[in-house]
């Protein structure tokens, strides 16, 4: 049976049909219909947020907050990530600089942040890599120095809390990712948690092709959340407790066997771990590959994630020195986690791994 590094939570159809019905009786398809609400207040209550606002994915989330907090000219972020935090910056005609990682954390480092910025240094942007919550303290006093916006990408800091509380609630704006590739997802989906009232308001009109009052006020965006999605969110969160249950045991028993085998990455002790993915380190690049080779002939597909350092992709024109990101992107493998992953398949990855070449 073909193990993959991920496989989307499926809630119950019966309990899905519930919602979809629903959504019948209503003849409410999309445009702030009524599981889009009851989904973003049940969000803002599970997560304990102010000012979350639904969006149709976590890429759109990310501009949507560049456009909220008026982003422009450069903004510093990380090269150790997913493609659309840098590809975003880029599609609208901003220019990333990148500041290289923590081998530690694998998030941003914030000594070196400084040299970066200059008089068109807009905003950081750094990433809770793997749902590890980067340093906030730091990094919030580097931009109140500078008078500069914090976007956090939070893609992957679901149910994450920092100090006893959400990860969202800090920076100017959190984004976050509902792919159905995510612990918590709508199939598609995303949203964005600001800390002033005025940057909410704004972006629903700005989800909503600028309008206001239905009369065009300014250049908007359909980034809508439709019924359908929102019925699905409404599932998985109702099932999120047993999520994050069998996510911790599968992380747990990945963990108590491989931690005296491999660097992992160091998580912060202020915060919590939402299980979400599990990344482990390999001595170089060839043994990595070695071992991919094998995974592949047993039918086993873990993910070299993130892969490449993406201050490397071709529409990148800086050359921003990221040694270590280039590393660590080379050497990293993370392996299968997700709700329904079975001891023997898990026994026989780590078997794989514990095998001496």
């Amino acid at each position: 049976m073909k193990i993959n590094v991920n496989k989307p939570y499926l809630p119950s159809k019966d309990k899905y049909y519930q919602y979809i019905n629903r959504i019948w009786e209503n003849n409410h398809l999309t445009n702030f219909g009524p599981l889009s609400i009851e989904l973003e207040q049940r969000l803002r209550d599970y997560l304990g947020v102010n000012n979350i606002l639904l969006v149709s994915n976590g890429t759109l989330a990310l501009q949507i907050a560049y456009k909220v907090l008026n982003i422009k000219n450069e903004v510093i972020t990380s090269p150790f990530s997913f493609v659309a935090t840098t590809s975003t910056l880029v599609w609208d005609c901003i220019q990333p600089r990148f500041c290289d990682i923590d081998q530690d954390s694998f998030c941003i480092d914030v000594n070196k942040i400084e040299t970066l910025i200059s008089n068109n240094t807009s905003a950081i942007l750094p990433v809770h890599t793997f749902g590890n919550i980067c340093n906030i303290e730091e990094l919030e006093n580097i931009t109140a120095k500078h008078n500069i916006k914090l976007i956090f990408d939070a893609a992957h800091a679901f149910g994450v809390k920092y100090n006893n509380k959400s990860a969202f609630c800090y920076g100017d704006i959190s984004t976050i990712s509902f792919h159905a590739t995510k612990l918590f997802h709508s199939v598609e989906g995303g949203a964005l948690v600001f800390k002033d009232d005025n940057h909410l308001e704004y972006a629903k009109s700005i989800i909503n092709f600028g309008l206001k009052n239905n009369i065009p006020e300014f250049v908007g965006i359909n980034a809508k959340n439709s019924e359908f999605h929102a019925a699905m969110g409404l599932c998985v969160l109702d099932d999120i407790s047993y999520i994050m249950e069998e996510r911790e045991r599968i992380w747990e028993y990945y963990y108590d066997n491989l931690k005296d085998d491999f660097k992992m990455q160091k998580l912060n002790k202020n915060a919590t771990n939402n299980y979400h993915y599990f990344p482990i380190l390999f001595e170089t690049e060839s043994k990595l590959l070695r071992y991919l080779d094998i995974f592949h002939k047993n039918e086993i597909f873990p993910r070299r994630y993130f892969y490449p350092s993406l201050e490397k992709m071709p529409y990148i024109s800086i050359d921003d020195d990221c040694k270590v990101s280039q590393s660590i992107a080379s050497r990293i493998l993370c392996l299968p986690i997700y709700v329904g992953l079975d001891r023997v398949s898990q026994d026989l990855i780590i078997k794989i791994l514990r095998t001496k070449e």
